[in-house]
């Protein structure tokens, strides 16, 4: 399978990724790629140790004449965004990823890659099988469910690492050097509604946003792109308003840490105003295409009689309740950093709606750069939901990476780069959130960079991985490795 990656260079890298492809890997359910991870140290000869967390690290020694260059480690997630378009069939659990090139770009059918990091693993795993390349010793950390909790890295014990050094494998836009990051937390709102007897006189819609970019809700934030939650609960405030419509089900978004690309709930309309609302919702969805004309091409808004059996509807207040909260809730930038040109201090993502059978489960996340702001838009998401009676809780949350004006590992990446492609990279912050902060937290003495391949649509079926950037970056890993002083 997807043997259209054997033809690509670098071998190694192309190989290892075609073989991480086949390996099922949802957050929280990584146990078949350290299975892999742990084979593979065990095969190739290499020391191999696991902590309690279930972060994997995989040494190897230096080559000669470098025994004396500083221990670096190179760092990558083991797990991935699992997303699909609503149409697509895919188990993640247990089905591999197919892949095929375009346009110079490797892209899936209707899932997510999981390029963002299986391409750091792969570069990991060439580095590690290639008695070549001329390094110091290296030490090749996998680390945990990054995606929905950065447990591996807030696991992550002192002493388990020996290097002074990290190279983290997980940014997605090559000439970008990235010395910070922001810090985040989630809010997860738990609002209880009471359901009451179906009323006569209704027809049954279902209605669904759909068609949307998606994307990391960091990396993308500042795109424009629409959320398919808010797009969804626009139409149910106005034609509760204007045709008292009555919600039975409602659900929309997946990932905290992606916007939200499909939305859907079921609602009953007054026959009196079935003529109406079809009017209104196609009013409504040419009014979206001009509001979303660059940024949202593909919008689709649809409003379909459907024959679901309804037994109940959500209570009248309960619904408003849970539409008013939704409205007035927050969703995108929210502060540009004062300091950092074009560059996003503070965001709050409204990811996903569910409807259990109680009450509707609400999942939000927060970033910024600035600790105070990150729980200051916190609050205002909190407050939100309290006025409407919800129960509120927030994460711990992760800590920011605050840039080393006195990096020496910057400095040397610099000018690798610099020396490998005549072109300076630009080196930046990031508003998406890097375990850096995290392991820099463990190891305040760390010097940490993070760079990596073009990847567009992270966390979106859309996701796709820019193949010659790839050479690059694998060329740009081995000269910082070769570049690394020496200790002391």
């Amino acid at each position: 399978m997807n043997e259209v990656l054997k033809t690509l260079e670098p071998s190694g890298v192309w190989n290892y990724f075609r073989e991480i492809l086949e390996i099922p890997r949802p957050s929280k359910k990584e146990e078949k790629i350290a299975a892999y991870l742990i084979r593979f140290a065990k095969k190739h000869h290499l020391e191999c140790k696991q902590d309690e967390t279930g972060n994997i690290l995989i040494s190897k020694p230096a080559t000669n004449g470098f025994q004396n260059k500083k221990t670096v480690v190179l760092q990558s997630h083991i797990d991935m965004v699992c997303e699909k378009n609503s149409d697509k069939i895919h188990d993640f659990e247990n089905d591999p990823i197919e892949v095929f090139i375009k346009d110079g770009w490797v892209r899936t059918n209707g899932t997510t890659l999981g390029a963002d990091d299986g391409i750091g693993i792969a570069t990991q795993l060439a580095i590690l099988t290639d008695d070549t390349i001329e390094h110091g010793p290296i030490e090749c950390l996998f680390t945990i469910d990054e995606e929905t909790g950065l447990t591996g890295a807030f696991g992550l014990q002192r002493g388990f690492l020996n290097a002074e050094i990290l190279l983290n494998l997980d940014s997605e836009d090559e000439g970008e050097l990235f010395i910070g990051c922001a810090g985040g937390k989630d809010t997860v709102i738990t609002l209880p509604f009471t359901t009451e007897a179906l009323p006569k006189g209704f027809k049954n819609f279902s209605l669904t946003v759909s068609g949307l970019n998606g994307g990391h809700s960091g990396d993308d934030i500042h795109k424009g792109f629409g959320n398919a939650n808010k797009i969804l609960n626009r139409i149910l405030w106005e034609t509760s308003q204007r045709f008292g419509i009555r919600l039975s089900f409602i659900e929309g978004g997946n990932l905290r840490n992606a916007i939200a690309r499909e939305a859907n709930a079921i609602i009953l309309v007054p026959e009196a105003n079935v003529s109406h609302i079809e009017k209104f919702v196609n009013q409504f969805f040419t009014d979206l295409k001009k509001e979303y004309y660059v940024t949202e091409p593909n919008l689709k808004i649809s409003l379909t009689a459907t024959k679901a059996k309804i037994d109940k509807v959500v209570s009248t207040d309960d619904q408003m309740k849970l539409i008013n909260s939704l409205y007035a809730c927050p969703h995108g930038v929210i502060a540009m950093s004062q300091s950092i040109a074009n560059f996003v201090e503070t965001s709050t993502n409204l990811a996903s709606v569910r409807m259990l059978e109680k009450e509707f489960v609400i999942t939000t996340s927060q970033r910024s750069s600035i600790e105070s702001a990150k729980d200051d838009v916190a609050n205002m998401v909190r407050s939100c939901f309290e006025l409407a009676g919800a129960s509120v809780s927030h994460t711990d949350g992760y800590p920011g990476w605050a840039p080393n004006p006195k990096s020496e590992i910057r400095e040397i990446t610099e000018e690798a780069y610099f020396n490998l492609f005549l072109s300076k990279p630009q080196v930046k912050a990031i508003h998406a959130g890097l375990e850096c902060g995290l392991i820099g937290d463990k190891y305040p003495s760390m010097d940490m960079i993070s760079f990596g391949p073009t990847i567009k649509g992270a966390h979106s079926p859309d996701e796709r991985l820019d193949i010659e950037s790839v050479t690059k970056f694998w060329k740009l890993t081995l000269s910082v490795l070769k570049w690394i002083p020496l200790k002391g």
